[in-house]
């Protein structure tokens, strides 16, 4: 019975058998063959790597034959019970493969200071993307949506349960979430505004610079020029013209407007996603054709009722792709918000780096990865149910 791998291609195709066993063969590697957790004296300290069958025990074995089940029971058939099975098998592998960790941590940790740390090293973060993606391509064999989103919150559900029963405590990762709980908590809904307001003045700046008929020359080379300044100039530069408008006209600060916090924030990220909601919504005032609004004239329509009739719902999938592309930009670019006093996870994140801390920086990173494929697929989905829509 021939293998699959898991990446890069159609669903529907049957892939080599020497593909597949190169995927279990990387598998087996990072079980056995590379480090998959790190035990240091303190959070600063290098670690001495501990190899997986060290670590996992019993389990390792365990998570290879459920990862080369899953991978070869939907081999014969594209979709139906089979990837559907697959898909639940590859999701346990994963819960499976941190409860293994929890407990390896848990024991590698006896003997050692209160101060120890046993952070996750290669053949985890190895072992987790294989799985993951062979549970992306058992989805897309599914080719059931609402097994997508089932999965997820199953996912979500099995990773809270194991956080809650102190079965990953022993992680470092989890030691400083649990050190700095309200912190994340609160960085995450700053992260979210910024985010937010930045994508929301962008939009405003967007359709006001659509309005300038004349100057879209000037507006094509001005906002291109934006996006070649590094953010971090920008921020800087923003941050000195604030204050300079502030000593011009002090009375701003009782609006709240203030050279370091959010305000320069958020205005240097809503800057940068300028650009691709300006084409959007060009490309999306100019999707129909000539006979369209030819036919939209005969039938007596205004120029406003063919803007919002027929242009923009026309366009829509290309403004939903422009949203789309500029809101997991957002995303990004909040994190720098940080280095100008405005919040989010980019303080967690810079605070790691600071105090060369691995996990304190993923503990940041981590969420602003999920933001950003939360807002991706989120979006990606709106897109595609819009194109079906027109296109039906």
């Amino acid at each position: 019975m021939p293998l699959a791998l898991p990446f890069g291609v159609h669903p529907s195709r049957n892939l080599p058998r020497l593909a597949g066993i190169a995927w279990t063969c990387a598998l087996a590697l990072a079980l056995f063959g590379l480090p998959v957790l790190s035990i240091a004296e303190n959070r600063l300290a290098l670690g001495r790597p501990v190899l997986g069958l060290q670590a996992l025990g019993w389990q390792a074995w365990l998570i290879l034959a459920l990862g080369v089940a899953g991978l070869v029971i939907p081999s014969r058939q594209a979709s139906g019970w089979r990837s559907g099975f697959a898909v639940a098998v590859f999701a346990l592998t994963i819960l499976v493969l941190g409860t293994g960790l929890g407990r390896g941590a848990m024991q590698a940790l006896v003997g050692f200071p209160p101060a120890a740390r046993a952070r996750l090293d290669g053949g985890a973060w190895l072992a987790l993307a294989l799985l993951a993606g062979g549970l992306g391509l058992a989805l897309r064999r599914a080719r059931a949506p609402w097994l997508g989103r089932a999965t997820v919150a199953a996912l979500v559900l099995g990773v809270v349960l194991l956080a809650r029963s102190g079965a990953v405590d022993a992680l470092s990762l989890a030691v400083e979430y649990a050190a700095r709980r309200q912190t994340v908590n609160a960085a995450i809904g700053e992260h979210l505004a910024l985010s937010g307001a930045a994508l929301a003045l962008a939009l405003a700046g967007a359709v006001l610079l659509s309005l300038w008929r004349r100057g879209q020359g000037l507006v094509a080379i001005v906002l291109s020029g934006i996006q070649v300044v590094p953010a971090v100039a920008l921020l800087g530069g923003l941050v000195a013209l604030t204050g300079g408008l502030l000593r011009a006209a002090p009375a701003l600060r009782d609006l709240g407007v203030s050279a370091l916090g959010a305000v320069p924030a958020i205005v240097a990220i809503a800057a940068y996603l300028l650009l691709p909601l300006w084409r959007g919504l060009a490309l999306a005032l100019r999707s129909p054709d000539a006979a369209t609004l030819e036919a939209a004239g005969a039938l007596g329509l205004t120029p406003t009722q063919t803007l919002f009739g027929v242009r923009l719902p026309l366009g829509a999938p290309i403004l939903v792709a422009a949203l789309r592309v500029a809101a997991v930009q957002a995303v990004g670019l909040a994190t720098l918000g940080a280095l100008v006093g405005a919040g989010g996870l980019g303080r967690i994140v810079f605070d790691g780096m600071a105090q060369f801390a691995p996990d304190l920086i993923l503990l940041g990173a981590i969420p602003v990865i999920t933001l950003s494929l939360g807002a991706e697929i989120g979006l990606s989905r709106i897109e595609a149910a819009v194109r079906r829509r027109w296109h039906a």
